[in-house]
């Protein structure tokens, strides 16, 4: 496998390698944050004009009611469960591969909760409702119906959100110190200041930030679990042919954790190159990271078969007319791309020499994240399409350029926002990597002298 990171990077080199990225990207990522304004200037654009002329522009109707708003909310929650989970869990598992990527996974946890948070308000149409969607305590006794779907996404949302901004923010909080002490003074430096809370590097106060971020990642972990099965739930508790699965709930995390994995093996590429990381993500975390995605691919693959299964040998003719609708009617061409995007292309992760290929990697985690995006598709769409009467059948539905605007926007969006923060935040941990650099060259010390013993 190899090591994971040089054992003989000094402390020094590693705060300048990584306030340099902050300071002196590489032009390419001007590019993309100038593209990235683009699509998300496309998304705003749509959404005033849905805003000023109604939500009849976007080409809803009865009963296609949800069409690509909430299929790309689903995706996008899925996509912020890995960050954050795989984080914490890694964290409390002790696998040191983990420090030089898990800032910006964390990171990619969340923006996307607050690009999903996004498609919430613009399903509604009338934004300013969403109001009435937060469970809060008001004097006008206008409680929120505490039966609605909407209402658990948006309690979900915002839990899961705060939770993993406390989390970003604590395990960030002795790296700032690090950029406070070392940036020259100006803007950058004040925030820095602010944001490292009087932080000194004395025993007490590693002592409590240790306790802490463990306590944050120990919560994380069910947390994040509960948040996509309730999501889940908006459908599995439903009577809609194709939904009324009890495997939702764990199909649902599964489908999360590999489309956050994909995303991640996207970013971990993009990050390596654009500021200049290539001596801290390395091809063997890559190649960890590539597994790991592999293994919760054939989850996955098994959960959907599973799902296909219990549909297939059930009583539920209808569901069944749903199911084969899929694979034969005019939703085929994108139920067969999920399947193959899904379960196929994962197998190239198989091949040893292709595990640390960028090009090949960079474009299987592309067509990961599009199957899993195909997959929320085909779990909205055709149920509304196909549905128990012949007045709910709609064969004739497409989504409107408005709603496709509007997706198309919010990955600009998130694009953004993650670009930002990399130029903002150290998006290598400069703490947690000297850490790793310190036990390893230990150990390696620790194992020369047992062999000089040995002699």
């Amino acid at each position: 496998m190899g090591k994971d990171i040089r054992e003989d990077i000094a402390w020094a080199h590693i705060n300048q390698d990584v306030l340099k990225s902050l300071e002196n990207p590489r032009p390419l990522f001007w590019v993309i944050v100038f593209v990235a304004l683009m699509m998300f200037g496309v998304g705003v654009g749509c959404e005033v004009y849905q805003y000023q002329m109604g939500m009849g522009v976007a080409g809803l109707n009865n009963p296609n009611v949800w069409g690509l708003y909430i299929a790309t909310f689903i995706f996008w929650i899925g996509m912020s469960h890995s960050g954050t989970l795989l984080s914490a869990i890694l964290h409390l598992m002790h696998a040191d591969w983990r420090k030089p990527i898990y800032r910006f996974a964390e990171a990619m946890t969340t923006f996307s909760l607050m690009t999903a948070g996004l498609f919430v308000m613009v399903h509604l149409g009338r934004l300013w409702q969403f109001y009435y969607a937060v469970p809060y305590p008001n004097e006008r006794w206008t409680w929120p119906n505490f039966q609605s779907p909407l209402l658990w996404d948006a309690m979900a949302i915002f839990t899961y959100l705060s939770s993993s901004v406390i989390f970003l923010y604590v395990g960030s909080i002795p790296d700032f110190a690090i950029c406070r002490d070392n940036i020259h003074p100006g803007w950058r430096k004040n925030l820095y200041t602010l944001l490292a809370l009087g932080w000194e590097g004395t025993d007490r106060q590693w002592r409590n930030f240790r306790v802490t971020y463990l306590t944050v990642a120990c919560f994380l972990i069910p947390l994040a679990v509960s948040v996509h099965s309730i999501v889940a739930s908006d459908f599995a508790m439903s009577q809609q042919p194709g939904w009324h699965v009890t495997s939702f709930p764990p199909y649902f995390v599964a489908g999360a954790l590999y489309s956050g994995c994909a995303a991640i093996i996207t970013l971990f590429i993009i990050l390596r190159y654009v500021f200049k990381f290539e001596e801290y993500m390395t091809m063997p975390i890559l190649k960890k990271t590539v597994r790991l995605t592999f293994a919760i691919a054939m989850v996955w693959t098994y959960l959907n078969l599973i799902e296909f299964a219990s549909v297939w040998y059930s009583h539920d003719e209808v569901a069944k007319a749903v199911l084969i609708d899929k694979a034969t009617g005019r939703f085929a061409p994108f139920w067969w791309a999920m399947n193959f995007c899904g379960s196929v292309v994962p197998f190239t992760m198989m091949v040893k020499r292709w595990q640390t290929s960028i090009p090949i990697m960079f474009a299987v985690s592309l067509l990961l994240n599009l199957g899993m995006w195909l997959e929320r598709w085909m779990i909205v769409t055709p149920t509304f399409s196909h549905g128990y009467y012949p007045w709910t059948m709609d064969t004739h539905y497409w989504p409107s350029l408005v709603q496709w605007g509007i997706v198309f926007g919010s990955f600009g969006w998130f694009t953004l926002l993650f670009m930002v923060f990399c130029k903002i935040v150290p998006s290598v941990s400069m703490y947690e990597v000297k850490e790793m650099v310190y036990h390893r060259s230990l150990a390696t010390k620790k194992a020369e002298l047992g062999l000089e013993g040995g002699h």
